[in-house]
């Protein structure tokens, strides 16, 4: 699966010099990007009225918070230490905010973020559960009104968390099969659960068109649920 998942990096576009630059990036896109909203001083009114500087608050816009979770991603996938950082930085607990809160260009850079933190890391894995991030997700394969590209967003989401989580012997989030067995019916459960091992023989460009594909029919068997 990690084949299937560096092949998103030819996107990504990210030369590190060493791995002492993701060390600097991660700490700055949770510090700046990614917060909820960002403080910025306009100190040029000072000298005009005599006060202290203005502060306004300004968010992030949807592009500026889906660059840097491509960052992110692409952090987390070159280095293994920033999956450590992302711990630290509450990952998991910024991106479902980002998830329930931004646009569909948000959401979907926040889906293949969310993806390459819980790679190998039980504790992000962890944050996730306790977070409740497959109901999250559910809720927005299952609506029919959101935006069908992040629909299939999310079944690519749950196609690759799966079979990630069967690959442990004790996986973090065991109760992860039930979980989406109840919020998405038998049906498609046994979709996600059979489409989630494919691909192991494929070269890793082919992978990424089977996750497409495979994709399409767990929203195909939601759709007819």
């Amino acid at each position: 699966m990690l084949l299937l998942i560096a092949v998103k990096m030819e996107d990504l576009e990210l030369t590190f010099t060493g791995c002492s630059d993701s060390d600097l990036v991660v700490p700055v896109l949770f510090e700046h990007s990614l917060k909820e909203l960002e403080e910025q001083r306009i100190t040029n009114l000072d000298h005009i009225f005599g006060t202290e500087p203005m502060k306004i608050v300004t968010p992030s816009t949807d592009s500026e918070v889906a660059l840097a979770l491509r960052v992110l991603e692409g952090c987390c996938l070159l280095h293994r230490e920033s999956t450590v950082l992302t711990h630290q930085h509450k990952a998991i607990q910024v991106l479902m905010n980002i998830l329930s809160t931004r646009g569909v260009l948000g959401q979907g850079a926040c889906l293949d973020a969310l993806i390459s933190i819980m790679l190998d890391s039980a504790p992000n894995q962890m944050d996730f559960e306790v977070c409740n991030g497959i109901e999250e997700v559910a809720v927005l394969i299952r609506d029919k009104q959101v935006d069908e590209n992040l629909r299939l967003k999310c079944g690519e989401f749950l196609l690759l968390l799966i079979g990630h989580v069967n690959g442990r012997e004790k996986p973090p989030m065991a109760s992860i099969h039930e979980d989406i067995r109840r919020l998405l019916g038998e049906k498609s459960a046994s979709v996600i659960w059979a489409a989630s091992q494919f691909g192991s023989t494929l070269a890793p460009d082919q992978r990424l068109v089977a996750l497409h594909i495979q994709s399409r029919r767990v929203l195909e068997s939601l759709d007819l649920y």
